[in-house]
């Protein structure tokens, strides 16, 4: 069954430690996707999804303008960051790994995404069927370019290597 990705009760947020001391989250508020989802045979599942780099929004203006500088996504030079799976295998009745493609900054690095699926499907008022998944994993910005750092007087650098991605995600079926 074929699912699109409804953008506008889905989520894709990252943090990474700021400082030393604490988190930093952020969001994609432009960002869509297309899943296939064999029930029966989860192995021959897929998913693909793009986020607009330029959309970055962690709550502060500043920040975001300098995260799509060139210091960090360079959202004119590279407008996109996509994930294209590869090996979906069960590990559980509703979790899956997902095995594929993330590229950012211009750079493809294999990933895993931790996913866990709702386990049920539900109609709308519409009629729409929908589905929800969720998606975790962990990745180092340095793999992806993404090297810029200051280091702090006291020890430590300002921003951390280890970018949480978590995608929360409410798929509608194709008709």
């Amino acid at each position: 069954m074929s699912w699109n990705i409804d953008s506008s009760h889905s989520e894709v947020t990252f943090s990474v430690k700021h400082m030393m001391v604490s988190k930093v989250r952020g969001s994609f508020n432009v960002f869509k996707g297309k899943l296939e989802i064999d029930a029966d045979h989860p192995e021959n599942s897929w998913v693909e999804a793009e986020a607009d780099t330029s959309s970055v929004n962690t709550r502060d203006e500043r920040r975001d303008n300098h995260l799509r500088s060139p210091d960090f996504f360079n959202a004119e030079a590279y407008p996109v960051i996509s994930f294209k799976s590869k090996k979906i295998e069960s590990k559980g009745a509703h979790e899956f790994k997902v095995l594929g493609d993330l590229t950012i900054h211009g750079v493809t690095r294999e990933v895993v995404f931790d996913a866990d699926y709702a386990g049920q499907v539900a109609k709308d008022p519409f009629g729409l069927q929908r589905a929800g998944l969720t998606a975790t994993t962990t990745i180092n910005r340095k793999d992806f370019g993404l090297g810029w750092n200051v280091a702090l007087e006291a020890g430590g650098v300002m921003v951390g290597d280890n970018v949480n991605i978590e995608i929360n995600l409410e798929a509608v079926k194709e008709n």
